[in-house]
């Protein structure tokens, strides 16, 4: 079957607002962990408390961008390797500079965040495999923000295959499977909320997140196809906010265990506004250079912004009590945090990304070189 081709005028578009996006979903987790060390007011604290759901948007945004700009002329193993240079670098870096800060040979008392120094459960998170594990000693080993890399790990490890998959579809097929696999999604957990001790509640986070990642792909899909959606991208941000509020300040019942699939939906719906207002050319803040550029850096910025609390946190303690000492707490750390990742994505993600990728294309220059010779 052909692949649904991007129009010419659309080859090689930049999708800034979707790296801006990216920015605010790490912001999300940051304010997250910034609970543990400082009090929000209650107009804050209901967005705090849900800004781990930020990782949710980095799941459906892989899967749109990665099946946005698959191009068929890539080899499978030049992607796996583009994969590899992309995240694996800065993670290295991430978890040597965390291992001090979350393991001790001997733990000090009351600062319940540092751990037992094992070399074993710490080997997992260098393999990044330790998001397979449900025991939070293990998902949350080496750098605690890593065990998302883990389900990074595992799309891109389907993501050839899936995309085999995806060729019958054109855009009305791919929006009716996302379609299925949502209601999918709200069956299991309804089967998990009836019942919470059966083997449902054992499933991986890899597992869990996939839906996620098959929304962002089939949407991508749609859009290669013609599909737009036609919204202004605040309409769907404001329904999410509107949601996260609700849950957060209303007795929903039953509803509030749909928490995730929701964000879920709405985050590809934000995922698909942004993208059609940056293939359409329209112009506004979520293409403005300075959120562009934190978005770039967000994945440094997420992977180093727990590290930086919590050695904070260690020396200064927790900081819990007025208002003022909340803004200044959460002011310098999230300074201290913009400032590291824009050194890592400058000096060590970027540069070894691209050194990486280019032995790479080198080699497969010189491959097909050869196959040229053999052929003639």
């Amino acid at each position: 079957m052909p692949v649904p081709p991007l129009p010419p005028s659309h080859v090689g578009v930049r999708l800034d607002s979707l790296t801006s996006l990216r920015w605010f979903a790490a912001f999300g987790v940051f304010l997250f962990h910034m609970r543990n060390m400082v009090t929000f007011p209650s107009q804050i604290e209901w967005l705090a408390a849900d800004g781990y759901l930020g990782v949710t948007f980095f799941f459906v945004l892989s899967g749109f961008v990665l099946t946005w700009s698959w191009r068929s002329t890539t080899p499978v193993r030049a992607f796996y390797w583009r994969r590899f240079a992309r995240i694996y670098p800065l993670h290295f870096l991430a978890l040597l500079v965390a291992i001090p800060v979350f393991y001790r040979i001997v733990v000090p008392d009351g600062q319940w965040w540092i751990k037992p120094l094992d070399v074993g459960i710490l080997l997992l998170s260098v393999l990044v495999i330790q998001g397979w594990w449900q025991s939070p000693e293990v998902l949350f080993s080496g750098n605690p923000a890593a065990w998302t890399l883990t389900v990074e790990a595992f799309f891109y490890a389907l993501h050839p295959a899936l995309l085999r998959w995806l060729r019958p579809l054109r855009a009305r097929g791919a929006l009716m499977t996302g379609a299925i696999i949502f209601g999918l999604t709200v069956l299991l957990r309804t089967a998990m909320v009836l019942w919470p001790d059966s083997a449902l509640g054992h499933i991986p986070e890899p597992i869990m997140h996939l839906p996620s990642f098959g929304l962002g792909m089939l949407l991508a899909w749609a859009y290669r196809d013609g599909w737009r959606l036609r919204l202004p991208v605040i309409l769907p941000t404001l329904v999410l906010l509107a949601w996260l509020f609700a849950v957060a300040r209303f007795d929903l019942g039953p509803v509030e265990s749909y928490l995730a699939e929701i964000v879920t939906l709405l985050c590809g719906l934000i995922i698909a506004a942004a993208a059609s207002s940056d293939v359409a050319g329209r112009r506004g803040l979520l293409v403005w250079r300075p959120l562009v550029a934190l978005g770039e850096w967000s994945f440094a910025f997420y992977l180093i912004h727990a590290t930086i609390i919590y050695a904070v946190m260690e020396f200064a303690g927790p900081q819990h009590g007025s208002y003022p000492r909340t803004v200044l707490w959460a002011t310098v750390l999230l300074a201290a945090a913009i400032v590291a990742a824009w050194l890592m994505h400058r000096f060590i993600e970027r540069p070894l990304e691209k050194r990486m990728r280019a032995w790479q294309n080198r080699r497969l220059a010189r491959r097909a070189e050869a196959q040229a010779v053999v052929a003639r």
